[in-house]
């Protein structure tokens, strides 16, 4: 089924696409201290981020791709705790796993939908 493989290629690069903008937002976060490597870095990351999910976009559809990026979320707590030192609560797991959820459901259901 190639339209199955097109959106598993797409949600792949739209996690892709997630995991780069969060950690360019990371480097962002740690050049706060005047760094410019650590700045243009994080430049670089969000920007090829944005380029990478301008083509999974063309892989399927919107409503199931885009909602990918809440992946960023999940990233985003992984990485703060373990380069920032923020605390993991019970309720941000919850969250978390919520998050997490609703992306499987998301994904299946462009499966589904075909």
């Amino acid at each position: 089924m190639a339209g199955g493989k097109n959106l598993a290629r797409g949600v792949a690069l739209m996690l892709t696409s997630s995991l780069m903008t969060c950690v360019g937002q990371l480097l962002w976060k740690l050049s706060a201290d005047g760094s410019l490597p650590l700045l243009l870095g994080g430049f670089a990351l969000y920007g090829a981020g944005a380029l990478t999910m301008i083509f999974a976009l063309r892989c399927g559809e919107l409503s199931v791709l885009h909602p990918m990026l809440g992946a960023g979320y999940v990233l985003s707590l992984l990485l703060g705790s373990v380069f920032l030192n923020e605390p993991l609560s019970s309720a941000k797991l919850i969250g978390v796993a919520v998050i997490v959820a609703g992306l499987v459901l998301l994904a299946r259901s462009g499966e589904v939908g075909r």
